[in-house]
């Protein structure tokens, strides 16, 4: 009877140092997943970020002023709450789903560090986003 309560009291104590040190896990980062992955290796896959051909229809090279973004309502917001950390190529080169732009709004907030604007500005510059570097359209 001792041996089998020190092997139960042993499995527990490893079970619970296992459940610590699995929520200890640092949390995923969403860009990992695409690192060494040809744009486009999966075009259902809405983690890769698909590099397109900017379409005709977005003016070319964009605003020179705002980096090459396409004008539009959201154009200027987009420009100065995004350049604060990395450049307007990083935004000009994505094509991911609307669903995920959301993700990655998040995951620069919590994890990045970013200064999140008020509602009306975050809606105004998730809706800039979406319509012109969304894969869905």
């Amino acid at each position: 009877m001792k041996h089998f309560i020190r092997h139960s009291a042993s499995a527990f104590t490893a079970l619970v140092l296992g459940a610590g040190l699995a929520l200890a896990a640092p949390a995923p980062n969403p860009m990992t997943p695409l690192a060494g992955r040809p744009a486009g290796a999966d075009p259902l896959d809405p983690m890769t970020a698909l590099m397109a051909c900017p379409d005709a229809s977005a003016g070319g090279e964009g605003n020179v002023d705002l980096g090459g973004l396409p004008d539009g309502p959201g154009a200027e917001d987009t420009y100065y709450q995004c350049v604060a950390c990395h450049s307007t190529e990083i935004i000009k080169q994505q094509r991911v789903t609307d669903h995920r732009w959301d993700e990655l709004w998040k995951w620069m907030v919590e994890a990045q560090g970013m200064v999140e604007p008020d509602d009306e500005t975050k809606k105004v510059i998730l809706t800039y986003l979406k319509e012109n570097f969304s894969s869905e359209r």
